[in-house]
């Protein structure tokens, strides 16, 4: 059975603060926690990194880093999460041959999810589900039972990601959809963990 976890929290510019939404995370014990720093250089991310490989070390939260394969491994993070134009999977798993490190691939449509297994990721990002402000040029919408439909046609675990707040999660998880991912929900909140409990609610109250 594929890997239910509900919350998949990215930190990008979160109102609170990166140390007091990691902490947020892991208080409420969040399954995946990514830090995505884009734009910002090299040095300031990894000591981010460090970090948040602090506050993770071990609690039930991996960590992972967005893109940047070199700074997850200075970090010793969890995992590295990368997008259809960054390093190859072949190339990553290549470069960090460490047992037990995780690989994600974000995919923007059945054709690439199907695609994706060619290469094993350990799991694949599914969006956007709904319009999105955090990315400049982003692929076309899916919509929920498109993502609801590519999550149960997917082997391995899946994290249906763009847009998800409070109000359309209820929607996006009767579409089929066991794991998501938020950016804005919980970045833009002044309370990161009860933003975070908000959503985990939602889930723990659905019937899959």
């Amino acid at each position: 059975m594929k890997e239910q976890f509900g919350l998949y929290l990215i930190a990008t510019d979160p109102i609170a603060g990166y140390a007091a939404l990691a902490h947020a995370a892991v208080e409420c014990k969040v399954r995946y926690l990514q830090l995505r720093m884009k734009g910002t250089p090299h040095e300031t991310i990894l000591d981010m990194a460090r970090l948040y490989r602090k506050i993770t070390q071990g609690t039930q939260t991996r960590f992972i880093v967005n893109d940047d394969l070199s700074i997850a491994m200075q970090a010793e993070a969890d995992g590295v999460h990368l997008g259809q134009n960054d390093l190859s999977l072949a190339e990553a798993r290549s470069r960090w041959n460490t047992c037990g490190k995780l690989i994600g691939l974000s995919t923007h449509s059945l054709d690439q999810a199907q695609q994706a297994m060619d290469h094993s990721p350990d799991y694949i990002g599914i969006g956007p589900v709904y319009p999105t402000a955090t990315k400049v040029n982003a692929d076309p919408v899916l919509g929920p039972q498109e993502a609801g439909r590519i999550a149960r046609l997917t082997p391995i675990p899946s994290v249906a990601i763009g847009g998800i707040n409070t109000g359309n999660l209820p929607d996006l998880l009767n579409a089929g959809v066991a794991n998501f991912c938020v950016v804005g929900a919980v970045n833009n909140h002044p309370d990161p963990a009860a933003a975070i409990r908000a959503l985990q609610n939602i889930w723990e109250n659905h019937a899959f």
